[in-house]
């Protein structure tokens, strides 16, 4: 029997559309959450996210501020952009967009950010709240691969989960989330001794670690959920470019119980859950609750 699939694309709009509502009910009480990005250069791939994040931003009520600056920017430069934008009482989450010219220090400009604000969740503090069970703001694509978890298990207590990836963006995030929802969690990786029998143990397998098609549907647990966070372009049969996830869809879908696809699967939550942070931080700027339903 086929994997079940799981919609991120609908998913993504519902936490849209439910951010939306929460804006103007923040509003009517004096408070619009402002969103400021901030993209170094011209890279194609970066101006494309920039620009969905402007437009999802704006469609949900938000206020969005845009700092384009050269390639050529100093550290100087935009460590005193990012001062301003800490000091600035309109901006409630700052994101500077990945990754940055090879001359700058991603780390230590993403650790000037003030970590109320920090939505992307990278900061050093953010990390070290979530590590310790305190409350933080999350990285976005694990908060909702969380989300996404939940609306199809319901209680993760007690499952298994193996999250394949290490990275301080995807992989670390996603197994703290999942420990601190009570699951047994495995963190593997390119080292890892027969990695495809430490998957195969996963009731809930996490697929983030940047390798089109790695994992099979042999490495699946059959009635597993799958989550693949991969986005990998490929060139297809013609030619053509396509893109595929970290999982081979179709022989995974042949046997897991559930299974995001590639595209529409976890990356329009990402978006999704950016503007949740947004919100947060809004939130917690005013001395508000945090909205229900959109945190870890």
């Amino acid at each position: 029997m086929a994997a079940a699939i799981i919609d991120g694309k609908a998913f993504g709009a519902a936490v849209r559309a439910r951010v939306a509502a929460e804006v103007v009910r923040m509003r009517a009480a004096g408070v619009t959450p402002g969103l400021a990005v901030v993209l170094l250069g011209e890279d194609p791939a970066s101006q494309v996210y920039v620009r969905s994040k402007h437009r999802a931003t704006v469609e949900a009520g938000m206020a969005s501020f845009e700092h384009r600056l050269p390639a050529a920017t100093g550290q100087a430069e935009l460590l005193a952009l990012i001062a301003r934008l800490n000091a600035d009482p309109a901006v409630h989450g700052i994101l500077v967009q990945l990754p940055l010219p090879a001359h700058l220090d991603a780390d230590l400009v993403i650790n000037a950010i003030d970590p109320a604000k920090d939505v992307d969740g990278f900061h050093v503090t953010n990390a070290g709240r979530l590590a310790t069970g305190q409350s933080a703001l999350v990285p976005c694509t694990p908060l909702g691969c969380l989300m996404l978890l939940r609306d199809r298990l319901g209680s993760l207590a007690g499952a298994e989960a193996v999250v394949v990836g290490r990275s301080n963006i995807v992989g670390k995030p996603m197994a703290q989330l999942l420990l601190r929802d009570s699951a047994t969690v495995t963190i593997a990786h390119s080292r890892t001794r027969d990695l495809p029998a430490v998957c195969r143990r996963a009731d809930i397998l996490v697929a983030a670690v940047g390798r089109a098609e790695m994992i099979r549907g042999d490495w699946v647990r059959p009635g597993a959920t799958v989550i693949d966070v991969g986005i990998n372009r490929v060139a297809g049969p013609d030619g053509t470019a396509r893109l595929v996830g970290d999982v081979h869809f179709d022989s995974a879908a042949a046997v897991a119980g559930a299974i995001t696809p590639v595209p529409g699967g976890v990356g329009p939550m990402t978006i999704a859950c950016l503007l949740a942070n947004t919100l947060t931080a809004a939130a917690g700027a005013h001395g508000l609750p945090a909205p229900a339903g959109l945190t870890a």
